[in-house]
């Protein structure tokens, strides 16, 4: 009697190209932030914030040229644990450095679901629908998309990207007439322009970029990662550098620096000087677009790096489970759903989805410094995409410099809150003693 085949086991399916990788990259990192984050570098660097950005991308390519370089090499689901168990093979380190990029994106995640509820109620008066039912409605329909698959996703991310970019790109449109009318060199020192006020200035925008690392989750999914990533993380950074330059130019000319830094609602002052006949509920609702498009973004990020920790023996094995029709990681999909929802349950978590922040400064010197180990470890072979040691090396030192930087800088709140979750992190590890299973990457 002939015995059955056994059935393979489905795997993720490779459908993403480079327009759409470039999509991805790029909606990680315009997200809300910039809307916020312009007034904010004015008071530091006054009109020459511009100035602030070109550097902070100097600062994150570093790291985002490391990232394309691993993404190449090894386009596995699992991101930075991927990288982290395949260099030093120690589950602990592996743990660690995977839950805190983990936690960073399922706290981001419940908080963007409150603040789209916050801005949706804006739009239209629901006085019978109470924000959290929204902001749990929006997290469903965030994960349903994220199991109906990649493609999907995709296109969603695409959708969401093409509206972000298109609110900046009409900021700087309606604001271009006033460029010339600002000294764009005039900072709040009477220094002017000094290598101490760059690097405050840099520090902060260099925040604006984070998000390229989202990209090397998705890696597994790319048809020809081996090309498509370097161009979708190194082209997404230079557009994002040339919108947030041409964005802090324009803001800088319609308002001047020291009231867009008192302002609350900086690019909306912009848009409302510049366009005084333009409705209000134009800028909610791409703001909506831009933070939904950042929780979608980190949703998926997290349901692939659970399947590549769980298909590695760090995560119970039942999260690397693929469904065999929409080729997605499911029981994952679900099981952060209820994790997000604990978390948005939870109140206020904003200092909390800040102090992860703390945590990815961690992990991308971690990952600098594994490819510098991977370019000297003779039997490892090279990859499609290198960069000079120079590159990582750097880049390790620039991200170690910004996490001193912020644990330094007199706010204890953010480096207590990190802390505590890398507590947690590592009393989770006692408890389950998850890495006798596990395997290298």
């Amino acid at each position: 009697m002939t015995q059955p085949a056994e059935t393979e086991e489905p795997s993720l399916r490779r459908s993403i190209g480079t327009v759409q990788l470039f999509a991805y990259t790029l909606g990680g990192m315009l997200g809300a932030g910039i809307y916020g984050l312009i007034g904010r570098a004015a008071g530091e660097l006054g009109a020459a914030v511009w100035l602030g950005f070109a550097v902070a991308m100097v600062a994150a390519l570093l790291t985002g040229l490391s990232y394309a370089s691993l993404g190449a090499r090894y386009p596995r689901a699992g991101g930075a644990a991927t990288v982290v168990q395949h260099t030093w093979q120690r589950p602990l380190l592996t743990w660690v450095v995977g839950l805190a990029v983990l936690a960073s994106g399922l706290t981001s995640v419940a908080t963007q679901s409150r603040v789209v509820a916050e801005n949706l109620l804006r739009l239209v008066e629901l006085p019978w629908l109470p924000p959290v039912m929204l902001s749990l409605l929006f997290l469903l329909a965030i994960a349903l998309v994220v199991f109906r698959g990649i493609r999907e996703s995709m296109w969603a991310n695409m959708l969401c990207t093409t509206v972000e970019a298109g609110g900046l790109l009409l900021v700087i449109a309606l604001g271009l007439r006033f460029w010339g009318s600002a000294d764009l060199w005039e900072t709040p020192s009477t220094e002017g322009i000094t290598a101490g006020l760059l690097l405050q200035g840099a520090i902060l925008t260099f925040f604006a970029f984070i998000g390229f690392e989202d990209t090397l989750n998705v890696a597994e999914e790319c048809h020809d990662p081996h090309r498509t990533v370097p161009l979708g993380i190194i082209s997404a950074m230079l557009v994002a550098t040339a919108l947030y330059m041409a964005v802090a130019i324009t803001a800088v000319s319609v308002v001047p620096w020291r009231e867009l830094a008192a302002t609350p609602g900086p690019l909306a002052e912009v848009m409302n000087r510049a366009a005084p006949w333009l409705p209000g509920w134009v800028y909610v609702a791409i703001t909506v677009f831009a933070v939904a498009n950042t929780a979608l973004l980190n949703y998926v990020t997290a349901s692939r790096l659970t399947y590549g920790m769980a298909r590695h023996g760090l995560l119970p094995a039942a999260l690397g489970r693929v469904h065999g029709e929409r080729r997605t990681p499911h029981v994952a999909v679900a099981a952060l759903f209820v994790v997000v929802v604990a978390l948005m349950l939870a109140g206020d978590i904003t200092q909390l989805a800040s102090a992860t922040v703390l945590l990815l400064l961690a992990v991308f010197t971690a990952l600098n410094i594994a490819l510098l180990v991977l370019q000297r470890r003779k039997e490892e072979p090279r990859g499609s995409f290198e960069v000079p040691a120079a590159v990582p090396a750097l880049g390790a030192l620039v991200c170690a410099t910004l996490l001193v930087n912020r644990v330094l800088s007199g706010d204890w709140r953010a480096p207590a809150l990190a802390g505590a979750v890398l507590a947690a992190i590592l009393l989770a590890w006692l408890a389950l003693r998850p890495g006798r299973e596990a395997t290298a990457m």
